[in-house]
């Protein structure tokens, strides 16, 4: 029994330290970093600008490649069965959990598939109107969706969407009468109501920012807990009394799960550098994101935490798979 606890301690120092030597010379070769999203959308726009300071960081080539479909399930299940050695990295999202919670079937191990390193940036959710429509606030378009006979609607990503969950969190916690008209993508849900077609649209401030900046979309309110920078003078929901409805859409960083500890903290270090870069931190801005770096200790608990929030409120609202 002596010689067994003895293998068994030198098995695991070996596996230690061939983990540390292989975290010193991490990363010799480049680095691919899946994003399950389409290209030139917001995920692909601040992971090219991260990407491209990290391969100065590590002196290593960092590629971007695109792999969207079925909900962000293809990109995700190619990491998950990649090999845990750090090369293969992958941008998670709210649709991480969400797919987690209503796809019975996956193929992966839902969200204990993938190894958490980095909490990288959130994307505000802004509630917007046509810059033509007579509702100065958010309390007036309220007021107007309660009247008999209303025909208001909003527009957002979805369904089954972080943004679409939020919608219908509004719509429940404050008592909002709208019909959601579902587009694939934010910046189309912004332009159906630049168009006059939808009356409001709820989605990431980054895919509406142009249309807000043009004069075409009048923002009434963000669903952070504080305003925001490119926003100042347009409250929160929790200023306007409506606290419950908070749930912003975040993206991270994962790898393979099984991928050395060393490694992941090396890689951690690695974003935690590019995000602090004030050149990244200025486009990011400027591109609609805040900058939100957090360990991948505080991003597993993030995950664990947030798939429980979720779960509860698709459970509430009913939500099932398409």
């Amino acid at each position: 029994m002596s010689k067994l606890i003895a293998y068994f301690f030198v098995a695991i120092f070996t596996y230690l330290q061939s983990g540390l030597t292989c975290a010193a010379d991490f990363p010799d070769k480049s680095v691919r970093i899946v994003v399950p999203f389409p290209a030139g959308g917001a995920a692909d726009t601040f992971t090219r600008l991260i990407g491209a300071k990290l391969s100065t960081i590590w002196g290593q080539s960092v590629v971007v490649q695109n792999m969207p479909g079925a909900g962000t399930i293809i990109g995700t299940a190619n990491v998950a069965k990649a090999a845990p050695d750090g090369y293969s990295l992958i941008i998670i999202a709210n649709s991480f959990l969400i797919n987690a919670k209503l796809q019975k079937e996956l193929p992966y191990d839902g969200i204990k598939a993938l190894a958490p390193v980095a909490m990288l940036v959130n994307s505000p959710q802004v509630i917007a109107v046509n810059a033509t429509s007579p509702y100065q606030s958010f309390a007036e378009l309220l007021s107007k969706s309660k009247e008999s006979g209303s025909s208001l609607s909003y527009s957002t990503v979805g369904p089954n969407t972080s943004q679409n969950i939020a919608g219908e969190l509004l719509k429940s916690r404050t008592g909002l009468a709208a019909v959601y008209v579902p587009f694939a993508g934010g910046a189309l849900a912004g332009n159906a109501v630049a168009g006059g077609h939808v009356t409001m649209v709820l989605t990431n401030w980054n895919e509406i920012t142009a249309n807000v900046q043009s004069g075409k979309l009048r923002p009434l309110a963000v669903t952070t807990k504080q305003r925001i920078q490119p926003l100042k003078d347009t409250p929160t929901l929790i200023e306007l009394g409506f606290p419950e409805v908070d749930v912003d859409v975040w993206f991270g960083v994962a790898a393979t799960r099984g991928t050395p500890p060393a490694i992941l903290d090396k890689l951690s270090e690695g974003f935690k550098v590019a995000l602090a870069d004030p050149e990244v931190q200025k486009q990011l801005i400027a591109a609609g994101f805040i900058t939100d770096y957090q360990d991948r200790k505080l991003l597993e608990n993030k995950i664990q935490n947030q798939y429980e929030f979720l779960s509860k409120l698709i459970d509430e609202m009913g939500m099932k798979a398409e």
